[in-house]
């Protein structure tokens, strides 16, 4: 795979997992229920993959449970983000996650433009912030989103180790699968929890197929050419997406603060991109 492919694979599954968050709206069930059914039905899609490919999963081996927890925090944080504010919020928020991986790579050395991206971000942020009362729904949305953002912040970093030894779609499969046992318990406790109706299960599978399996592992592969730092700008455009396809599909039209706090984050990715790519 050339860098030019890996780069369309990874623009693909950042425009999948903007699609992602409409189904924050769509599927009238709790965040933890929402996550167990995506990575339920992910795995099942990952298995059927390898099972086609005849490729040996191998065993999970704790660096891939340990991801599972990080994506099923990941996601909970995320829809329950969406739930909680908007779908741009959420997607604003969790756009904020260049910021942790410019603060916790290393090897990388102390690079000014970095940190530059980073006060990008955190202006974007601090502009999109709708008022400072922590009981504003829209705060705690986009705390909510920042929380998104730290959590796959870290999972790339580590994500980024196990490819080069690793299957990508058997990382993704052993990650679905360690997160949606470990949401199992979770989602049977939280209030308001109930069984989906066939509605929510169809929606479920399109949101565990599509914008999970395929995107996951176009994500998890494109590693392979592009670097940590690369992949976090272009995910960084996730926000693109996800506010657009919102403001079609559920007539969610973002304030003009929401809008610009995007755009300096977008700005921060585009300027961070140069010369990302090895």
């Amino acid at each position: 795979m050339n860098r030019g492919a890996a780069l369309l694979r990874l623009h693909a599954a950042v425009a999948l997992f903007g699609a992602a968050a409409l189904f924050g709206r769509w599927v009238e069930l709790p965040a933890t229920s929402i996550v167990l059914g995506r990575t339920a039905f992910a795995a099942l899609a990952l298995a059927a993959t390898m099972l086609g490919r005849r490729a040996n999963p191998g065993r999970p081996i704790l660096p891939l449970v340990v991801n599972g927890a990080l994506l099923a925090v990941h996601w909970v944080a995320f829809f329950a983000a969406v739930q909680r504010a908007s779908v741009a919020q959420a997607l604003v928020g969790y756009a904020s996650f260049p910021l942790f991986v410019v603060l916790f790579e290393r090897g990388r050395g102390v690079e000014a433009g970095r940190y530059a991206v980073a006060a990008l971000v955190v202006a974007g942020l601090v502009l999109t912030a709708p008022s400072l009362a922590p009981g504003d729904r829209r705060v705690q949305g986009l705390l909510l989103g920042i929380l998104s953002g730290f959590a796959f912040a870290i999972l790339v970093l580590r994500n980024r180790r196990l490819v080069a030894e690793v299957d990508p779609v058997t990382i993704a499969f052993w990650q679905n699968l360690a997160a949606a046992l470990l949401l199992v318990p979770v989602a049977l406790a939280v209030p308001g929890a109930r069984i989906p109706g066939a509605a929510d299960w169809a929606l479920l599978a399109v949101l565990g197929i599509l914008c999970t399996a395929l995107a996951h592992t176009l994500f998890i592969g494109s590693m392979r050419r592009v670097s940590v730092h690369a992949a976090s700008v272009v995910a960084a455009l996730e926000p693109v997406y996800g506010i657009a396809l919102a403001a079609v599909l559920l007539a969610e039209i973002p304030s003009i603060r929401t809008l610009a706090g995007a755009a300096l984050i977008v700005f921060a990715a585009v300027v961070a991109s140069k010369g990302a790519i090895r």
